[in-house]
C-alpha cells in the first residue's frame, strides 16, 4: 500500500474539494490516461486495486504510471464512543482528486488493450472517470 514515509503533522483538517485540477491534468508519460470527471477521495487500497487490475491486463508489455499519491490522513473515532475526547486516530491515507486530474497512464501498448486495461481500473475507483488520449488533451 502507498503511504508517506513521514509527515509533518499526524492529523489533518478536511479541507475543500472545489474547482478543477490545475496540476496533473495532462497525459505526460504514456499515450492513454484515466482522467477524473468528479471530485472525491481515493484511498491507498483503491489505488492498489486499480494498479493490480491494469497490470494483470497488460501482463508484462507496456508501461504503467501512477500519477496520484495518498498523502492526506483521515482520522476516525472508534464505534460507540461518546462525543468529545478529541480527534480520532489516523485511520487511512487518501489522495484528494479534483475533476480533470490524470490518475493512471499507460504506454507502449496498442490502443484497444490500453483502453480495456484502463476501463477495468475504472470499476475499482469510487469516482467517475474517463479514458483520454494524449493527442486529444493537447488540442
Amino acid at each position: 500500500m502507498l503511504s508517506p514515509k513521514r509527515v509533518r503533522f499526524r492529523k489533518q483538517q478536511k479541507g475543500r474539494m472545489m474547482g478543477a485540477a490545475t496540476r496533473g491534468n495532462t497525459v505526460t508519460f504514456g499515450e492513454y490516461g484515466l482522467q477524473a470527471t468528479t471530485c472525491g477521495y481515493i484511498t491507498n487500497r483503491q489505488i492498489e486495486a486499480a494498479r493490480i487490475a491494469i497490470s494483470r491486463k497488460i501482463k508484462r508489455g507496456g508501461n504503467l504510471w501512477i500519477k496520484i499519491f495518498p498523502d492526506k490522513s483521515l482520522s476516525r473515532k472508534p464505534a460507540e464512543v461518546r462525543m468529545g475526547g478529541g480527534k480520532g486516530s489516523p485511520e487511512t491515507w487518501v489522495a484528494v482528486i479534483r475533476p480533470g486530474r490524470i490518475l493512471f497512464e499507460v504506454g507502449g501498448l496498442d490502443s484497444e488493450l490500453s483502453v480495456e486495461a484502463l476501463r477495468l481500473a475504472m470499476y475499482k475507483l469510487p469516482i467517475k472517470t474517463k479514458v483520454v488520449k494524449k493527442e486529444d488533451l493537447l488540442k
